[in-house]
């Protein structure tokens, strides 16, 4: 599948564009397979760890999990999907002619009756790049919809400033104060969209995401690309393991530059391990919070 002049011209315009029907039925089936696979092994884990972000009151007997992390390194399905030529094609041409990377992967969890917000924030806070050709890939593997906690963005906010992600003490938290932003979050639109559908927005665009208080689950897979000459400035990283993200193109020691809004994500946050562990040090937040 490749995307049309307007789709293309709409995610430079508005930041994101949805494409609906690009995960085949059969991979989404086996993709809740694993998931629900994974779910049941967390049983055995008591804390986050290096494969798991557990939500508040998790216990052997009810687990409860908001993130697996690196999902494309826990089961292959997760692996083959973004290497299909369907999804590179799309990235590639989001992304330019350098060729395609991966950044990382993550599986966020949003449980019926419970499922954690995310509050609003920007990826490129948490993972500059030498240029913003970046992006994020939500594929849905359930319907996301307005009561279940689609994900929220703000269209055209990937062509504004960087926002403040640090709380007050000075240490990154990886959350935007909504009071002091000057943000008009009544610009917000809700990604919704049936099971299947596929979601590419820019690292730079405002996003964030309610609590699912709903009785239906909402998880989202998210690939995080960048194009093959965006090279990272928050870490060096280790060039074998680098190297073997790339997907699409040839490896280059030339980054290309872009001026870009950059704030590094430092002093980091007194707990790390995930955005929900740094978003809950901060001295705001947006989306209420029910009880479970």
């Amino acid at each position: 599948m490749r995307l049309t002049p307007e789709q293309i011209d709409r995610y430079r315009r508005d930041g994101f564009v949805v494409v609906e029907d690009l995960l085949p039925e059969a991979m989404r089936r086996r993709m809740k397979s694993a998931l629900a696979e994974l779910v049941e092994a967390s049983r055995a884990v008591e804390t986050h760890d290096q494969v798991y972000d557990l939500e508040p009151g998790h216990t052997p007997a009810n687990p409860r999990v908001r993130r697996i992390k690196k999902p494309h390194l826990r089961n292959g399905v997760f692996d083959a999907f973004m290497r299909s030529p369907a999804v590179l094609d799309i990235v590639s041409a989001l992304l330019g002619p350098s060729g395609v990377r991966l950044h990382g992967s993550k599986l966020n969890l949003k449980a019926a009756g419970y499922g954690s917000p995310v509050e609003w924030h920007q990826d490129w806070a948490f993972y500059p790049h030498t240029n913003d050709d970046v992006c994020a890939m939500g594929v849905y593997l359930d319907d996301a919809t307005q009561d279940n906690g689609a994900m929220l963005v703000i269209p055209g906010s990937h062509d504004g400033p960087l926002h403040d992600h640090h709380h007050p003490d000075g240490y990154f938290c990886g959350a935007i104060d909504p009071e002091r932003s000057g943000i008009d979050f009544s610009r917000a639109v809700a990604l919704t969209a049936p099971a299947g559908a596929c979601s590419f927005h820019h690292a730079r665009l405002l996003h964030g995401s309610a609590q699912n208080l709903s009785d239906r689950p909402r998880n989202l897979l998210l690939y995080e690309f960048a194009a093959a000459d965006a090279y990272p400035l928050r870490e060096t990283p280790e060039w074998t393991a680098y190297e073997a993200r790339l997907l699409r193109g040839e490896s280059s020691v030339t980054p290309r530059l872009k001026a870009c809004p950059v704030r590094l994500p430092f002093p980091p946050p007194p707990r790390e391990g995930s955005i929900y562990e740094s978003q809950s040090l901060a001295e705001r937040r947006f989306f209420a919070v029910g009880a479970p």
